[in-house]
């Protein structure tokens, strides 16, 4: 069962490990459809994504005027649509990889029985943007989104993953991919005892 919110209405903060204390908010993430489908017995997923106050003050000031609109408006006789012209004057995001500084710290907790016994971990995986500039040419954000996409493609080609018909990661056998995260620059870590998040 899904609970519907208003955006950014839920906001935490956590203690990111290489990060520091960030807000946090709730948001709606399509992960969450496809986890809730395919883990049995999984009774609460959320998802929590930070963004700094400066990042929301634009955001803010953007959707006042409009900018964030997706229905067409009529601007010097032509039609545009406000989003697309805002996409259009923006920085191209390639381009920001050279001077994004910093890290990202993207995980999961999770929280249930083993075996019996109640267990809490937190795997997460810490990535420099700087460093992952010097290997691919692009910030962090984009690393983490295309080297576990470039292993799961891998596993596929090598037969490790071979279920007929479309499905979820979450459906497959997470060894190999676990494996190739730390192999392919993506080292995970597991956190014991984590704060949890209310």
């Amino acid at each position: 069962r899904f609970i519907e919110t208003q955006p950014m209405e839920i906001k935490r903060q956590y203690d990111f490990e290489g990060v520091g204390v960030r807000d946090m908010y709730l948001l709606y993430h399509e992960e969450l459809e496809s986890l809730a489908r395919h883990i049995p017995g999984v009774r609460r997923i959320r998802f929590f994504m930070t963004f700094g106050e400066s990042y929301l003050s634009h955001l803010t000031c953007l959707q006042n005027v409009g900018m964030t609109s997706i229905e067409p408006i009529l601007f010097e006789g032509q039609e545009i649509i406000p989003l697309q012209f805002l996409k259009a004057v923006l920085p191209d995001p390639a381009s920001l990889g050279p001077r994004t500084v910093g890290k990202t710290n993207i995980g999961c907790i999770f929280k249930g029985k083993k075996e019996g016994q109640d267990k809490i971990y937190r795997l997460f995986n810490i990535c420099d943007h700087q460093e992952a500039y010097r290997e691919v040419g692009s910030q962090a954000v984009s690393y983490t989104t295309g080297v576990p996409a470039m292993i799961g493609a891998s596993l596929v080609l090598k037969g490790a993953w071979k279920k007929p018909g479309v499905c979820n990661v979450e459906e497959l056998d997470p060894d190999p991919f676990m494996e190739g995260l730390n192999r392919f620059g993506l080292p995970w870590q597991v956190d014991r005892t984590p704060v949890l998040v209310p």
